[in-house]
């Protein structure tokens, strides 16, 4: 048997990530967690990322690097993937997705029924990703117009 394989989105703006609550319905209902999904036969990793966010949000992305790998210990691979987001207003799928909400890192922990992964994630990778993202945004505006 193969290991399955998907990607995880990781959109951050004003120091807050984008975070989902799964649509009842589907595996995890009612769970919070980033948007992500499985990686189709033949896609890559950066491919799925774009429509994953696509079919769960309806947003545009454009997946900027990976950033993380974590197995979950049941035959399942999550490549996690930060992203820069279009301009677009967001529309969730109520099929796939119940909510989305921009929360802080320390808002993520206290979310009810927060993915384990998401944990996992925002100690060895998430936290350091919005402290890096704060000082460039503080260098640019320190920068002025023009540079």
């Amino acid at each position: 048997m193969s290991e399955r394989q998907g990607v995880v989105v990781v959109v951050q703006r004003a120091g807050r990530f984008l975070m989902i609550r799964r649509a009842a319905q589907v595996v995890a209902g009612g769970a919070w967690c980033f948007v992500g999904g499985a990686i189709d036969a033949g896609e890559s990793q950066a491919a799925a990322v774009v429509r994953e966010f696509r079919e769960e949000v309806g947003g545009q992305v454009r997946p900027v690097a990976k950033v993380w790998e974590y197995d979950r210990g049941d035959g399942l691979r999550l490549h996690w993937w930060l992203a820069e987001l279009g301009n677009e207003a967001l529309c969730p799928n109520p099929a796939e997705v119940a909510e989305l909400r921009w929360c802080t890192a320390d808002e993520i922990e206290c979310l009810p029924g927060i993915l384990a992964g998401n944990v996992c994630f925002l100690r060895a990778v998430g936290r350091r990703l919005l402290e890096e993202s704060g000082r460039a945004a503080g260098c640019r505006n320190q920068a002025g117009p023009g540079g």
